[in-house]
């Protein structure tokens, strides 16, 4: 029997339609009645949830993490893009009972533990954990453990950080995946999206649910393909105007675009019951092999947590949660995966007098 659970009313995976979310994350550009706009268009267009972003710009980027490449090609601090993209907490309660009043499921991305405590305290379905984000196990053991269903994208990954992650949730006894194929670019070009990997997905996990995070710009090329491949969840960028000027709108889909994304989903369902052969372009299906490709290294690099030093720490100071903290690097050095957390606070002291924000590598833990 294929993998399928609920999704607050809604089943997800098994033989049921396409679960399909409308990510809205910060296109929003800080205006409450666009967060709005943007939850009406998702609900016109037969969507099935939105999805916002939680965080905090402390929580995620050191400072003098740098510039970010953004979608239009700008470089932009990356902490004021963050910043700019906070969604208020007074919100989230308004903006989710509205989108239960339209018919959706409001969930968020979580980012950090706690944005994932804010979003269990307002009664979330479901969670997502992001790509950059996958390789943050104290994240994703937290998360899991509040036994609710999970998204969690791969892209830019490694099938052993995928199997790594799947097996803290095997490990937490939460069974309510549903693992997204995506690629880290942004825009995604169509001959960069390997749409084969969720058949790989689905043969190494067979225990969970499998979707796809489409970043392509076009509307419906990709989603319908990974449908007919048996992904069981899409979701897709919105925007009311691509050419807003933040920095997501670019290669997000506008509402027009969105309605016939979902109607070209609902299709292809309809296609599949009738056993009809479709013929799928082989330049989109690429790959099988779950990497890091090339075009994801730079955004891998400038986004996948690692571990830095929250404050000073002197030499021979003890590692600890109030020193230690758990960020995406941006252009600084690379530090220790965040799966050495742990770890480190169990006693291990520095060998070294460590600046504040800056990362943590072995050297400064064993090198005497």
């Amino acid at each position: 029997m294929k993998k399928e659970f609920k999704i607050g009313k809604k089943k997800v995976g098994g033989d049921n339609p396409c679960f399909v979310v409308a990510e809205i994350g910060i296109n929003f550009d800080g205006k409450y009645e666009q967060a709005l706009a943007l939850i009406d268009a998702a609900a016109q267009a037969g969507c099935d949830a939105v999805k916002f972003q939680l965080f905090k710009a402390e929580k995620m980027y050191p400072r003098g993490a740098g510039k970010y490449l953004t979608a239009r090609g700008e470089k932009k601090d990356i902490i004021k893009i963050v910043k700019e993209g906070e969604l208020p907490h007074g919100w989230i309660a308004k903006l989710r009972d509205y989108a239960v009043q339209k018919g959706l499921i409001f969930f968020s991305s979580v980012c950090d533990e706690g944005s994932a405590d804010v979003m269990e305290k307002y009664g979330a379905d479901v969670f997502k954990i992001t790509s950059y984000e996958i390789t943050h196990i104290p994240l994703i053991r937290h998360v899991a453990r509040k036994k609710k269903p999970v998204i969690f994208s791969c892209g830019g990954s490694t099938l052993a950080e995928v199997s790594e992650a799947m097996d803290v949730f095997r490990e937490e006894g939460n069974d309510k995946i549903v693992l997204m194929h995506c690629v880290g670019q942004y825009p995604a070009p169509l001959n960069s999206l390997n749409l084969n990997i969720i058949k790989t997905l689905q043969m190494i996990f067979p225990e969970v649910v499998v979707g796809y995070s489409d970043h392509s710009s076009d509307p419906v090329a990709a989603p319908k393909i990974a449908v007919a491949l048996g992904a069981k969840v899409i979701e897709k960028h919105i925007t009311l105007d691509r050419k807003l000027p933040g920095p997501d709108h670019s290669f997000a889909v506008e509402p027009e675009e969105l309605a016939l994304m979902v109607k070209t989903i609902r299709q292809t369902e309809k296609e599949i019951k009738q056993r009809k052969k479709m013929k799928l372009d082989p330049v989109l299906l690429g790959k099988a092999e779950r990497k890091t490709y090339q075009g994801e290294k730079w955004i891998r690099n400038f986004a996948y947590s690692c571990i830095f030093a929250k404050e000073k720490i002197e030499r021979g100071e003890k590692f600890s949660r109030s020193n230690l903290i758990i960020l995406r690097p941006g252009i600084k050095q690379r530090g220790l995966k965040p799966k050495y957390y742990e770890l480190l606070i169990k006693g291990y002291k520095a060998t070294r007098v460590i600046p504040q924000f800056k990362s943590i590598s072995w050297d400064d833990i064993l090198q005497r």
